[in-house]
């Protein structure tokens, strides 16, 4: 439980660190065994990698080929997103104390299911890289439905949350939030549907770099996500999470 988002004056504190440094770290993680699953398909497993079923050329693998199909890459982005869970779900129980201390009441139970998609979504990213497309195809499926599903709902929620459901004005820092937000969410859906037009475009012409282009704007997505996630650094600039014995984990503002 997050008691206070107040300096607090209790007992030892048994572990202290910046919020900032748990949400780069966490995202972080992500990022880099991404940008490495990518580079390594790319540079020792190409021909395979670009392969589909029209058999024209491409010049970059999908998202589930590249963490998904080959080793090492497999591996490094299940043991990434594994190990980045804890966080994202810390992450989570964060927002869920911040929006009962700083949203209006009318809107608590849109705070409470942007909360549950946060962790649906997290859980649904584990899912879809724990079972891939190549080995169980049914749940990666589902898992990836789930994971496009809760994330856009999850955004267009948490905005509007902070952009219309607060108590008090926004501070600088939120306000910078919120406008990153915004952007992400509209760059993500953009993105997302530009993906299913040109994977749907690839499927029933077979064009050469067509699939490529349906690639390219599933990178986009997914950069897109992980910086919305991002803007929790602005919604807890300079705050610092703390763990003691009595109280938990708690938030002060140093």
């Amino acid at each position: 439980m997050l008691p206070t988002y107040e300096r607090l004056n209790g007992p030892k504190v048994l572990f202290k660190i910046a919020f900032s440094k748990i949400a780069i770290s966490a995202i972080s993680l992500a990022l880099g065994a991404f940008l490495f699953c990518i580079f390594w398909s790319v540079v020792f497993d190409f021909e395979r990698s670009t392969f589909t079923h029209c058999d024209v050329r491409n010049y970059l693998p999908s998202i589930s080929a590249a963490i998904g199909n080959y080793e090492p890459q497999k591996s490094i982005w299940r043991i990434s997103i594994i190990l980045h869970l804890p966080a994202r779900l810390a992450v989570a129980h964060i927002y869920y104390n911040y929006y009962k201390e700083h949203i209006r009441k009318n809107r608590r139970i849109f705070a409470q299911i942007a909360v549950a998609l946060n962790v649906i979504e997290n859980f649904a990213l584990l899912s879809l890289s724990v079972w891939t497309s190549s080995d169980s195809y049914d749940i990666h499926r589902n898992a990836f439905v789930a994971f496009i599903a809760s994330s856009e709902l999850y955004m267009i929620i948490s905005y509007f949350l902070n952009k219309n459901g607060r108590k008090q004005a926004l501070t600088e820092t939120e306000e910078k939030s919120v406008r990153y937000k915004l952007s992400c969410f509209l760059i993500n859906l953009l993105a997302f549907a530009l993906a299913g037009y040109f994977f749907v475009r690839h499927n029933s012409k077979c064009e050469p770099g067509v699939y490529t282009l349906f690639a390219l704007f599933e990178y986009v997505v997914v950069f897109s996500n992980m910086s919305y996630h991002m803007t929790s650094y602005w919604d807890f600039y300079g705050y610092f999470v703390h763990f003691d014995k009595e109280n938990g984990m708690y938030l002060s503002h140093l």
